[in-house]
């Protein structure tokens, strides 16, 4: 195996692993993070019922506006993170699970919670 199929390997092991500990309910649903090489995603969803409640991501219309004034990654990720908090309070959701996917808790990722909890999310 090549170091790129260990590193894949890796993080599908750290993910599992992740998915096993945290499950969404109604009252808490999963926040789920995906993030691309170019953009990132937040998907809200409730594995009791199996079904995804809401999602934002970067390449949304509503926040295209205020995406192209930003310039890095981390700071579109914050803005995102935001507005997917702005949609969950719409729909009376106060508190999620924070669901990593396996990566660690830095960078993006944490720009994305950070902007989520400005935005009045509880984790």
């Amino acid at each position: 195996m090549g170091r790129l199929e260990i590193k894949k390997v890796r993080h599908e092991r750290a993910k599992r692993s992740l998915r096993k500990k945290i499950q969404g309910t109604t009252e808490r649903p999963r926040l789920v993070v995906f993030r691309s090489l170019k953009h990132i995603y937040g998907t809200i969803v409730d594995d009791s019922r199996g079904r995804t409640i809401l999602q934002v991501s970067s390449l949304n219309k509503e926040i295209a506006e205020e995406l192209k004034t930003v310039k890095g990654k981390a700071n579109v990720s914050k803005i995102v993170g935001k507005a997917l908090a702005k949609k969950a309070l719409e729909k009376n959701i106060q508190q999620v699970i924070f669901d990593r996917g396996g990566h660690i808790y830095h960078g993006r990722l944490k720009a994305f919670a950070d902007g989520a909890r400005e935005g009045g999310l509880k984790f």
